[in-house]
């Protein structure tokens, strides 16, 4: 009996989605479920990831790439110079479908472009595995949780990344 798998590459690429991402430079960051820590970091990088219905493995690639190599730590001269592999930082990422909410009509958003539970969890796993590949510690929270975060924010940096940079499109 032949078993169906699942590849998100194969999925036809539905117009407008984006595998989204709020990204903050953190000094530390925990996760906690039911009051015990689960997964935390020391300097480095906190990923929230929202995966959208349509998103493949080619908008995780280039989002796990984008992140690691952003130029978002200090450098000697106090400039934002250096990536997450310059400085030997960590990585923690949340799995977080309310960063596809719509909140265009009424008050409630609608969730409905977020990617189905166990679709979503695949490229979830595949977004940190491509992150392990490069970052010397890449935690992650607990899929499908509810979490308490605690973090540190440094500077503050926080920046919104997607797969399709429609963030920047948006303000064109």
């Amino acid at each position: 009996m032949k078993q169906k798998v699942f590849i998100a590459n194969m999925l036809p690429h539905k117009k407008g989605c984006v595998m989204r991402s709020v990204v903050q430079r953190v000094d530390r960051a925990d996760i906690h479920v039911g009051g015990k820590s689960i997964s935390g970091i020391e300097k480095g990088i906190l990923v929230f990831l929202g995966i959208e219905q349509g998103d493949r493995e080619s908008d995780a690639d280039y989002l796990a790439d984008k992140i690691i190599h952003l130029r978002i730590f200090a450098d000697e001269r106090g400039k934002m110079n250096l990536s997450l592999l310059d400085i030997k930082g960590e990585m923690l990422v949340v799995s977080q479908f309310t960063l596809l909410g719509d909140s265009r009509k009424g008050r409630r958003p609608s969730f409905a472009g977020a990617e189905n539970p166990e679709r979503a969890r695949l490229l979830y796993d595949y977004f940190i595995k491509k992150a392990k590949e490069k970052v010397k510690r890449c935690a992650e929270g607990e899929y499908q949780t509810m979490m308490s975060i605690e973090l540190v924010n440094n500077g503050p940096v926080t920046m919104l990344l997607d797969s399709r940079r429609s963030f920047l499109k948006d303000h064109d």
